[in-house]
């Protein structure tokens, strides 16, 4: 037993009468000993519940992610790269868009890096992994530089768990057994596997998430940042509803700028499509790589679109989007995907 873990737990799990927040420097420790093991079962466990009832500061998010960027990979990018932080346990209510998005955004000339697992606790939901090894892409045997080769010559590069951070790997079977998530799944959120100049993507479903990580962006000096009131708590923009957007503005007197986008205004709102199966989905978005009509397309075009703009590619959101309807129809898109399924087959 870890007695300085110990002393950890007894501060965050002593309730909302005599329960303190950990500093930053605290939870960096607290977050290095979960990620090494060096807690009991029984402490990490504690632990986990306790911090979830809790709720993490942002000092103490700060310190989670210092633990992180300590232990876990690190790329090391040649140019500047979007990272997107999507729930580690996946979708399960509605078709996601988000591979086609970043497929789009490598076409364009944006790097892209995402990060996850397998199926996990406790949505069960489809993970990105499994999206990509159905479209053709398995990124679960590369070595880590390989991941740096790949992103350096196609544009796209994704950080596999259990391959390439093990340590974190270790603690998901925790998550089944408390029946919550984590604050490590807010963390991972907005964890950036990249060294170097990054411009980082979250999902968020509760407001009172979005200020809490503009703290810790402050804390941690990150200074490009796009925040999205997502699908499933993704980065994928709903087309039912007003999408909410947090884009880092350094010249604003909060940092930040809120926009309010409404699909309709731009011909592309409508329902959201159902995620039925994996299979299916596959279906639909290979349909909308070959270009042909899809229930997804227009998801596909109001999220491509929307980043393209937001990445600099293009002056205004309205060219966003018809340039990226222009790649999905031309081809470019599907190239890019053979392109990196090729690169892959070849290491």
């Amino acid at each position: 037993m870890s007695n300085t873990f110990r002393e950890l737990l007894k501060k965050v799990g002593s309730g909302v009468h005599t329960g303190k927040d950990l500093s930053r420097q605290e939870a960096a420790i607290a977050t290095r000993m979960l990620l090494l093991q060096e807690a009991t079962s029984a402490q990490i466990g504690a632990f986990m519940i306790a911090h979830r009832i809790k709720r993490p500061t942002s000092e103490e998010l700060a310190g989670m992610l210092d633990a992180y960027e300590q232990i876990g990979p690190k790329l090391q990018p040649t140019k500047p790269v979007t990272v997107f932080g999507n729930p580690y346990d996946g979708r399960s209510r509605t078709a996601t868009v988000i591979p086609l998005t970043a497929l789009l955004l490598a076409t364009a000339g944006i790097p892209v890096v995402m990060h996850g697992g397998d199926c996990m606790p406790t949505k069960y939901g489809v993970p990105l992994g499994e999206i990509w090894h159905g479209l053709g892409v398995d990124f679960s045997q590369l070595t880590l530089p390989q991941v740096e080769q790949l992103l350096e010559k196609t544009g796209l590069g994704f950080i596999y768990l259990p391959q390439h951070f093990p340590q974190a790997q270790e603690l998901v079977p925790y998550r089944e057994q408390i029946g919550k998530r984590p604050p490590l799944a807010t963390a991972e959120l907005i964890w950036s596997p990249c060294a170097g100049d990054y411009h980082l993507v979250a999902g968020y479903v509760h407001p009172p998430t979005e200020v809490r990580f503009r703290k810790t962006f402050e804390l941690r000096g990150v200074s490009n940042f796009t925040l999205v009131k997502g699908l499933e708590g993704s980065c994928d923009l709903p087309r039912d509803r007003t999408a909410i957007i947090a884009i880092s503005q350094p010249d604003a007197e909060d940092g930040f700028e809120r926009l309010l986008l409404h699909p309709r205004d731009y011909g592309l709102a409508g329902k959201e499509v159902p995620f039925d199966s994996t299979a299916q989905l596959l279906v639909q978005m290979q349909e909308v790589l070959q270009g042909k009509s899809s229930p997804l397309m227009p998801a596909a075009i109001w999220n491509s679109g929307f980043y393209l703009w937001r990445c600099g590619v293009y002056p205004d959101l309205s060219t966003g989007f018809t340039q990226a309807e222009t790649l999905f129809k031309s081809g470019d898109v599907a190239q890019k995907l053979e392109e990196i399924s090729y690169a892959i087959a070849s290491m």
